[in-house]
């Protein structure tokens, strides 16, 4: 062997020994990094990873509470869950979707926005997930599908419940209904308690008491697959169903109420005035509340909106009006209690009065030949406009104000339902201060009559009656008669909530109004007394309010006016007169006479409620 060849051999092993043990030391840290690397994993976060490989077993799940029912005082379903059956598919298992939908709309009625609405589900959802494609199926229906079954896979029907009102129109207004979760609702709602839920209480007492109705989810632990395919069910936390209502209403009454008032559109209250339970509640025009629990149509929903009649506007706690006359036995308690009017003082009504103050025109009565000499009995029984002129000069709207105020009037009765008004008790500040005027004696007249600034409400009229009938004692309203379930084993009873004692400066004055109101019914020159009972007496006083204004010497005729323009017709009321157990308000928008049109709506309203008291 040559030394040139010597050279390049050593050079050779030299180089293959160098890479050797380079490769061997590369290989070595390769393997302590893998090493490193599983003691890490194994070892130090064995614990984080065991977690997370639970988690993609085991799948938390909630279990949404079946909502409450809703019940009238005496057992009348007014809310209740009926079975539901709605057209579910699995994306993943159905090989032609538009084919499987035009196959199934041959069968069953699926419209366009269906389609629309199941294609956005099928963008947010994992190809797995069952995505509804049309709710509410009927029962014929439901046997096509399953006679057609077998031609449609990953197409199912599910069973669920679903909100229904069967009294539908009738408690509308007192009820609510539910709707789907909005965006809006998100963000007021616990989202965590609504896990799972998809309807939420949009109006009505389900609104206002959706806390005690909801309940509280529930929980189920469901063991999945790698795609989260559900497998079985490991363990499960069932939910709390929402309590169920007893409301104050009876729903004969709401009847009775409903087909007196006809064809006419307006609102009544009748309330237990010992203890503040309202025992009818109606709003006319009305609607039905089913329309709105799977989703009403755009085309239905813009009718009902639309409507010159608005059946979606609750008129009993959100219909501001002119009390009227209505506002008279008021007036007249607050000229005894303040010492402004004796009962037997006389005021001479010629049908015109001229204030003392500098007037540009006169102020006339109702009838234009005046009432005569008139005492405190005959302005009520009779509805004398040129006494309560002359009162409410005496008293000045600051007193007028103040004593109105501890009936209630200007302010929300607090009753369980949203979206009450509060009306308006007009003062001298209330138009400094959104008017930017100064108060002129001409106004604090025309609020002795219950015109002018003055608005109430029906129910704000319901609860004043029911005031002056107790002797001053302001209860706040409320619909709840108990709460708990249907058997009465587990009810609650509401406990009355006094707002307010009036403190009385002479009974005798109250006795005094109360029987000027009775003689409104069962007195000879009465403006009800079409209503008079036998067998009880009736306290109340009829109104009219104008819904425009007359011009100076102008005469009202109704038959020349449209319906819309007419006066609206009020009456207040409370039985029997000496032991109240009722008290009622309404209002005939546009129904012209409070005596004639108002009055026998609620002679018929407290007629049933009697015999139901004597059949107890």
């Amino acid at each position: 062997m040559s030394t040139n060849e010597a050279i390049h051999g050593y050079r050779d092993r030299h180089v293959f020994k160098v890479r050797a043990i380079s490769a061997l030391i590369v290989v070595l840290l390769l393997t302590l990094a893998l090493v490193a690397r599983l003691f890490y994993l194994q070892v130090i976060s064995h614990q984080r990873f065991t977690t997370m490989s639970q988690n993609n077993r085991v799948t938390i799940s909630p279990v949404p509470p079946t909502r409450g029912l809703i019940y009238d005082r005496n057992g009348v379903i007014l809310a209740e869950n009926i079975p539901a059956y709605r057209l579910e598919l699995v994306p993943e298992r159905v090989d032609n979707l538009d084919a499987t939908l035009r196959e199934l709309r041959k069968l069953i009625e699926i419209d366009d926005k269906s389609i629309e609405r199941l294609h956005r589900e099928l963008r947010r959802k994992r190809s797995f997930d069952s995505v509804p494609l049309r709710m509410g199926l009927s029962d014929e229906e439901v046997a096509i599908f399953a006679v057609n079954r077998y031609r449609f896979p990953g197409v199912e029907i599910r069973a669920g419940l679903r909100r229904h009102y069967p009294l539908g129109k009738l408690t509308a207004h007192v009820v609510g209904y539910v709707g789907r979760i909005s965006e809006s609702d998100l963000g007021v709602i616990d989202a965590v308690n609504y896990r799972g839920s998809t309807h939420i209480g949009k109006t009505g007492v389900e609104l206002s008491h959706e806390k005690s109705l909801h309940g509280a989810v529930g929980y189920q632990q469901t063991e999945t697959d790698v795609l989260g395919r559900r497998l079985r069910i490991l363990s499960q936390t069932p939910p709390r169903p929402g309590q169920d209502l007893q409301l104050s209403i009876d729903t004969r009454l709401q009847q009775v109420a409903t087909e007196a008032f006809g064809e006419e559109n307006g609102a009544l209250v009748a309330m237990d005035p010992e203890n503040g339970e309202i025992l009818a509640l109606v709003s006319l025009p009305s609607y039905d509340p089913n329309l709105f629990v799977t989703g009403i149509d755009s085309d239905t929903y813009g009718m009902l909106r639309d409507s010159t009649d608005q059946p979606l506007f609750n008129r009993a706690i959100k219909g501001q009006y002119p009390p009227g006359s209505t506002i008279k036995p008021f007036i007249g308690l607050a000229g005894l209690e303040l010492g402004k009017i004796g009962k037997d003082d006389m005021v001479i009504c010629r049908g015109i009065y001229f204030p003392e103050f500098r007037s540009k025109r006169p102020y006339r009565d109702w009838k234009r030949s005046g009432h005569g000499y008139t005492d405190l009995e005959k302005s009520i029984v009779e509805s004398c406009d040129i006494y309560y002129y002359e009162l409410a000069y005496r008293l000045g709207i600051d007193r007028i104000s103040s004593f109105l105020a501890r009936f209630g009037f200007g302010s929300r009765t607090g009753i369980d339902l949203p979206g009450e008004a509060s009306g308006l008790l007009p003062s001298r500040e209330w138009k400094q201060q959104k008017r930017g005027q100064p108060w002129y004696p001409g106004e604090t007249l025309i609020t002795g009559i219950g015109q002018g600034y003055t608005l109430a409400t029906p129910l704000q009229l319901a609860v004043a009656t029911a005031t002056l009938a107790t002797g001053g004692r302001h209860l706040q309203p409320t619909l709840i008669h108990a709460i708990g379930t249907a058997d009465n084993e587990h009810l609650k009873p509401n406990e009355p909530t006094v707002l307010n004692q009036m403190s009385i400066i002479d009974p005798a004055n109250w006795n005094t109004i109360t029987q000027a109101m009775t003689q409104v019914i069962h007195g000879p020159h009465g403006t009800a007394r079409r209503i008079a009972s036998k067998r009880y007496r009736i306290a109340g006083k009829t109104g009219t309010s104008q819904v425009f204004g007359l011009k100076k010497d102008e005469k009202y005729d109704a038959s020349k006016l449209a319906k819309r323009l007419r006066d609206h017709a009020l009456f207040i009321a409370f039985a029997p007169a000496e032991q109240p157990r009722i008290a009622v308000a309404l209002i005939v928008e546009n129904g012209g006479s409070g005596g004639a049109v108002a009055s026998p709506i609620a002679g018929k309203v407290i007629e049933a409620f009697m015999e139901r008291v004597r059949d107890d």
